[in-house]
């Protein structure tokens, strides 16, 4: 396994992805694109817009699409996958926050609900302290609670 101080080297294909996802979301494929497009309609005339000449933008269409959807997830992938990185070395280096958040992602359903009550019942106490920001976790919103019930009781 590599280490962080050596990335391991790119494959052909994750390299060619790469070019091309930066390609596709240029203003010159943009132009391409709609150039294609244009010469196309032009040229309907010229064709006696016959179902071949039908066929060519459709068939073309539905490949670059096609190819063009793998593309996008792969690079959303990446993506997401950074971002959770980040987020996680966040929570890692944060003084206070919850750990057990760290790799959410790989969560069950079931367990990013839980959590999300959890953190539902924590906005509502903070909002009953209004200070949203004054507790880090639910444990500590419930023993800040219990306090001020017990002080609000002498």
């Amino acid at each position: 396994m590599p280490t962080p101080q050596t990335p391991a080297p790119k494959s052909v294909f994750a390299r060619l992805a790469e070019h091309i996802t930066q390609f596709v979301g240029s203003t010159l494929a943009f132009c391409l694109a709609v150039g294609t497009v244009l010469v196309w309609a032009v040229t309907g005339p010229l064709f006696h817009y016959s179902e071949t000449w039908q066929l060519v933008i459709n068939t073309g269409t539905t490949i670059i699409t096609f190819l063009m959807v793998f593309l996008i997830q792969r690079a959303q992938n990446k993506d997401s996958l950074v971002m959770h990185l980040k987020l996680n070395e966040l929570l890692a280096a944060t003084k206070g926050a919850s750990n057990r958040l760290i790799n959410a992602q790989d969560f069950t359903e079931h367990e990013i609900q839980l959590l999300h009550q959890y953190f539902c019942l924590l906005a509502e106490k903070a909002k009953a302290d209004r200070d949203l920001g004054k507790t880090h976790s639910v444990e500590e919103a419930e023993e800040n609670h219990a306090e001020k019930r017990a002080a609000h009781r002498a």
